[in-house]
């Protein structure tokens, strides 16, 4: 029907976003939505090709000031959340690296992880009274106990491969960034500030400490398996030169980690997201604070864990937690996880975003054409910008790179998003009638049969 509203959903990290973001989609498609997801890149090089309807943005950052502009004058509303909101330092250093005041000005509603997301939302200086709705994300929906068999066959592949394993997750970009220009000793990666060059010292430090944490334990647990997964956008090669050197350790970042954090013994980590993923599936998580700030270590996946300040202490305290002696900080009531994440029980956080995009009028309607003039303005901007953009992607080293885009989003295939969804179906006993079909290369179209 010619009234649908579209719904454009963009994925920039794959193994981190599309699974939570199909469980979205269906719940889309299940209400009458029509989906178009696939890789954030390709999905705004053809976006004025697609149907009139809703962008959901997963970041306001102001290096999508232009692209907002262009999805406003070709007549696509905009509705956003922040995919790094749950875990963040303090908000001025949040606000001036994540959200943009014309990104705000541009959006026409806020999904908020939870409560405090909120909070930080409306203390943004910049913020005009966009209507929020606390929603939670479908990030974790997956985590939830109704969507954990989805993982089922994962995790029995992931035991056959390593067996018992401890996970080590890094969060390094700034030292090991997969673009090397984007480094901390290279001029783009260059601290701006005082506060930007305290965080760069405090994070090297942890670097350090890091690189020499993984032999240690390689040595205190030779029966397990020391399996380290770098961040979405790291190097992987420095962290494979050090396993290489150790007969029972292993780098891989394949997949979703919320079946890799199901699998393991226990978490070692240095403050970062899959922490709290971690304690929303009660699992036991390890910081290993080589160095501690109470300046530049963020505070939630901290709150989240038990600390470990040197090799020794870090080392006894994983032999207790592989015992099953240590369980999951932050308190059997999980008052910190509510207070940061709304939806752990009830209606999915994917429900609730329906509930509040249907509420917004868009099941009735598709946004306001724009004009003529305004529809043309939008559509030139967008040729030019994507003719610069695959200019770029043949450029080594660039960030938008064809490369780095391959790091973040590696291929997908039209089989393969239906085993997600027949294994959402399965889980859920929902979705029986919803089909999808390949639109391109890492585009997708989702929508009722």
């Amino acid at each position: 029907m010619s009234d649908q509203t579209t719904l454009i959903l963009p994925v920039e990290n794959q193994v981190r976003e599309l699974d939570a973001k199909l469980l979205l989609a269906c719940v889309a498609a299940e209400r009458g939505f029509p989906v178009v997801m696939g890789s954030r890149a390709l999905v705004h090089h053809r976006v004025s090709s697609i149907p009139r309807g809703v962008y959901l943005a997963k970041s306001l950052r102001r290096l999508s000031d232009k692209m907002f502009g262009i999805l406003d004058k070709l007549g696509h509303d905009i509705v956003a959340w922040d995919e790094e909101a749950l875990v963040h330092l303090n908000p001025d250093f949040y606000y001036g690296r994540r959200l943009s005041p014309k990104t705000l000005q541009l959006t026409s509603a806020l999904f908020a992880w939870g409560d405090e997301n909120e909070a930080l939302f409306r203390g943004f200086p910049g913020y005009q009274a966009t209507p929020i709705y606390v929603t939670g994300n479908p990030r974790t929906d997956m985590m939830r106990p109704e969507l954990r068999g989805y993982y089922a066959e994962e995790i029995e592949q992931i035991h056959k491969r390593y067996d018992r394993f401890v996970l080590v997750n890094t969060n390094f970009g700034w030292n090991n960034h997969f673009l090397r220009a984007f480094r901390m000793d290279q001029p783009a990666g260059r601290p701006k500030n005082a506060f930007d060059a305290g965080l760069a010292a405090h994070k090297t430090v942890l670097f350090e400490r890091f690189q020499q944490m993984v032999p240690a334990l390689a040595r205190a647990f030779p029966d397990l398996t020391i399996l380290i997964r770098p961040h979405p956008t790291e190097d992987h090669e420095l962290w494979r030169g050090i396993a290489k050197e150790l007969p029972n350790a292993r780098v891989a970042n394949d997949g979703n980690v919320v079946p890799w954090l199901m699998a393991c013994e226990t978490l070692i980590h240095v403050g970062c997201t899959t922490a709290v993923e971690a304690a929303v599936i009660r699992r036991t998580a390890i910081a290993y604070q080589g160095a501690r700030s109470e300046a530049f270590d963020d505070p939630l996946p901290y709150e989240l864990s038990h600390h470990a300040f040197d090799l020794d202490e870090l080392i006894e305290m994983t032999r207790t937690a592989i015992a099953g002696g240590l369980g999951v900080a932050g308190g059997e009531d999980r008052r910190v996880l509510r207070r940061n994440i709304a939806a752990l029980e009830g209606p999915l956080a994917s429900d609730r975003m329906l509930d509040a995009l249907e509420g917004m009028g868009y099941a009735e309607r598709r946004p306001e054409p724009p004009g003529a003039a305004r529809l043309a303005q939008g559509w030139i901007q967008n040729q030019v910008r994507t003719a610069a953009k695959q200019i770029n992607m043949r450029r080594r080293g660039h960030r938008n790179s064809i490369e780095y885009h391959d790091h973040r989003y590696p291929g997908v295939t039209l089989e393969g998003m239906q085993a997600r969804a027949a294994r959402l179906r399965d889980s859920l006993g929902r979705f029986h009638g919803i089909r999808i079909r390949q639109l391109s290369e890492h585009i997708f179209r989702v929508e009722p049969a």
